[in-house]
């Protein structure tokens, strides 16, 4: 089933910081369900583009609509994982319980169904912060999944990580997406991008230069920049 935040516009869309344009006049439609994988070389506004998204970041000039209504009516139906943990001072279970009390309190068996699926489970009495860094990140997962978002955003979500957390954060990510939520991710990964994408958003210079399938973006990119980037030139 397609989700429900889908149509995703952006029109318009100006982010100024410290005086200079980071966002200049995105323009942006995203229609069909799926992984889209938002792909462009460092400075290019990905990760400003996604918070803008999630209503993290309230931009200068524009408009974000997701399923025809404002970012602020549908808070609840997103979730978000960052490329940095943001943990709390608490074990692995009490992490999940604040995140979700309703689930805590009514059905706790499904926090630890949840940590079973990221591999945890052994570990829901530790401290969050002592786990690893990619025990971190499956735990921030696990937490966003709860709610079962019908949009998942990820900025970078396994950069650094190890190869099997890899494996599994991108597993549970295409199961997430078979369920019906549309996902979009941030990745500097074109292995990842490969493996994962239904459709590439290239940005370049605060602005988006290509919108195509992943198929087509890899192997039939007719745009210089994404081109010269595929190609592993330093862009500037």
């Amino acid at each position: 089933m397609p989700s429900a935040l889908l149509p995703i516009r952006i029109s318009d869309l100006h982010l100024i910081k410290g005086g200079r344009a980071v966002l200049g006049g995105v323009n942006l439609v995203i229609e069909e369900p799926g992984i889209t994988v938002i792909m462009g070389p460092n400075g290019a506004g990905k990760s400003l583009l996604l918070r803008c998204l999630h209503g993290l970041i309230e931009p200068d000039q524009g408009q974000i609509t997701l399923g025809h209504r404002r970012i602020a009516d549908c808070r609840k139906q997103q979730a978000m994982v960052f490329q940095q943990p943001v943990l709390l001072r608490r074990t692995v279970l009490q992490n999940l319980s604040f995140a979700a009390p309703e689930i805590a309190k009514t059905n706790p068996q499904h926090l630890m169904h949840a940590l079973e699926a990221v591999n945890l489970a052994d570990r829901a009495d530790q401290p969050a912060r002592m786990l690893s860094g990619g025990e971190q990140q499956r735990l921030s997962l696990a937490r966003a999944l709860l709610s079962q978002p019908a949009l998942l955003l990820l900025d970078e979500a396994t950069a650094s990580m190890d190869p099997a957390s890899v494996l599994l954060i991108e597993s549970l990510v295409r199961a997430q997406s078979a369920q019906g939520t549309k996902v979009i991710l941030v990745s500097h990964d074109q292995g990842q991008a490969r493996r994962l994408a239904n459709e590439i958003v290239f940005v370049c210079n605060g602005q988006v230069v290509e919108q195509s399938p992943a198929n087509q973006f890899f192997t039939a990119s007719q745009n210089p920049a994404a081109k010269a980037y595929l190609a592993g030139e330093i862009l500037i």
